[in-house]
């Protein structure tokens, strides 16, 4: 992977959050992989990203053992971090509705880059 550039490290090490709606992903719907930024490992499927119009790119479900859940220090929310690396991928949510699976990953487009199916291994 090519080194993070400020903002990347700002939100991937320091726990940043890009502004809503400005990021790549967030409208995005190519069938493919999406994996951690900083170390390249897997972390969502495209079949599990739906539109939840929060903001961020939005995940239902991510790959086994791919994303680590860690309480805030408020205990109000529940941060997501890949489990390869520990880098800030943004937060969990559960209890919305949203999908029947009734959980959502918000999740900065920075934190993640794109394969498309049929071009890596995790298709």
């Amino acid at each position: 992977m090519k080194p993070l550039t400020p903002e990347e490290a700002r939100i991937i090490l320091h726990k940043g959050t890009e502004m809503p709606y400005s990021g790549v992903y967030n409208d995005f719907y190519e069938s493919g992989t999406y994996a951690c930024r900083q170390c390249g490992s897997p972390l969502y499927r495209s079949v599990d990203k739906f539109s939840s119009g929060c903001g961020w790119p939005s995940f239902d479900d991510e790959i086994e053992g791919a994303v680590k859940r860690v309480p805030d220090r408020d205990g109000r929310r529940v941060e997501i971090v890949c489990a390869a690396c520990d880098g800030h991928l943004g937060h969990v949510f559960e209890g919305e509705r949203f999908t029947k699976k009734n959980t959502r990953h918000c999740v900065n487009s920075l934190s993640m880059v794109f394969t498309p199916a049929g071009a890596g291994k995790e298709d």
